[in-house]
């Protein structure tokens, strides 16, 4: 049975969109109106790189078995839609029709599935340990958040690589790495029945015969995603530094000894919360796929080109981390330089201070 799928973010949220679409779901994606317009004439393309195969294909939205289509915040019917998925970034929820939805994806009690790097705070509020403990500051706008069920709301740590190439249309998506989305489960089993349908549908998917990267994969763990927070810490907030941005493979292997001391006391923040270390990526295997990763990540690409605000997952590690009586000096640098390279976009006083 087709499902239908609302998906906000057009960008990266293109590419759950198109795994969906090759499955034979529906998908909407919700953005601008220019972008919406654009999508509903042309369609998107994604390109991905097939396994053993030299280049990356293309591949069209108009081709495939689920029906896509696009629209505005102000013109989204919920009654349609079976799952929400959350593909912006953290601080694009602050606008005010993207807020407007929020409120009636929260009062419609429609499941939702977020593939941002920074966790909803409903989902932390499952997580037993942060149940109660204030993490507002790390949040550009916490308020989005209050009306939502914590048990309807969870995380799927977006592990693939994506980005959209600065000289193509806004319907293209470049897969840089194509690894899985992993998503905890949700606390009512009637959701997480359809997000194990969906991890099925998408695993079938074949083109030319070929398996398909970039799976769907759900674990009965709230704590699986939490294993992105290691690689976020050690590689893309360290792409920002005082001066130009650097690649996620540098950040990484500029001083691998220290990069790997990081790495493992994220992971033991995450298991002084309850996580089990089979739900962690072992520090080996991300430093061999960062080799790979040869551009700034999104955070230090958006800080480099003046963005007021980006997703702050490394001030929410460090408040953790002195919740839990483990601060760490590395992370505590880390917050300082990016919040060093936000102010210094600010203009006071009609120049820009430096």
């Amino acid at each position: 049975m087709a499902r239908n799928i609302l998906i906000l973010g057009a960008s990266y949220g293109s590419l759950l969109g198109t795994k969906l679409l090759m499955a034979g779901h529906n998908v909407t994606l919700v953005c601008r109106k220019k972008t919406a317009e654009l999508i509903n004439r042309d369609g998107t393309e994604v390109r991905i790189k097939l396994r053993d195969e030299p280049a990356h294909r293309s591949i069209f939205s108009r081709d495939l078995p689920g029906k896509l289509g696009a629209a505005t915040p102000d013109s989204v019917d919920l009654s349609r839609y079976d799952l929400v998925g959350l593909a912006m970034q953290e601080p694009q929820y602050t606008n005010h029709t993207i807020r407007v939805l929020m409120v009636k994806i929260a009062e419609a009690r429609l499941p939702c599935l977020s593939i941002m790097n920074m966790p909803p705070l409903p989902y932390l509020k499952r997580i037993p340990a942060l149940a109660n403990v204030d993490l507002d500051e790390a949040y550009t706008n916490p308020a989005v958040w209050e009306r939502f069920t914590p048990g309807l709301v969870t995380l799927c740590s977006p592990d693939p690589q994506a980005f959209r190439p600065p000289e193509e249309a806004a319907n293209v998506l470049h897969v840089g790495l194509p690894t899985n989305f992993k998503a905890a489960a949700f606390e009512d089993e009637k959701h997480n029945a359809l997000l194990r349908e969906l991890e099925r549908d998408i695993d079938a998917v074949r083109l030319d015969g070929q398996d398909v990267p970039v799976k769907l994969k759900v674990f009965d763990s709230l704590f699986v995603p939490l294993a992105k927070w290691s690689m976020l810490l050690t590689g893309n907030y360290r792409c920002i530094t005082r001066g130009e941005p650097q690649a996620i493979r540098d950040a990484v292997h500029g001083n691998l000894a220290q990069s790997k001391s990081i790495y493992e006391h994220v992971d033991a923040i995450a298991r002084k919360l309850g996580a089990d270390p089979s739900d962690q990526v072992p520090f080996e295997k991300y430093a061999k796929a960062a080799e790979s990763l040869l551009k700034p990540s999104s955070a230090a690409r958006a800080v480099a080109a003046g963005a007021p605000f980006i997703e702050r997952v490394d001030l929410l590690v460090k408040l953790i981390s002195q919740q839990l009586g483990m601060p760490n000096a590395e992370i505590d640098q880390t917050v300082q330089t990016v919040d060093f390279k936000l102010n210094e976009k600010i203009v006071v006083g009609g120049s820009s201070a430096q």
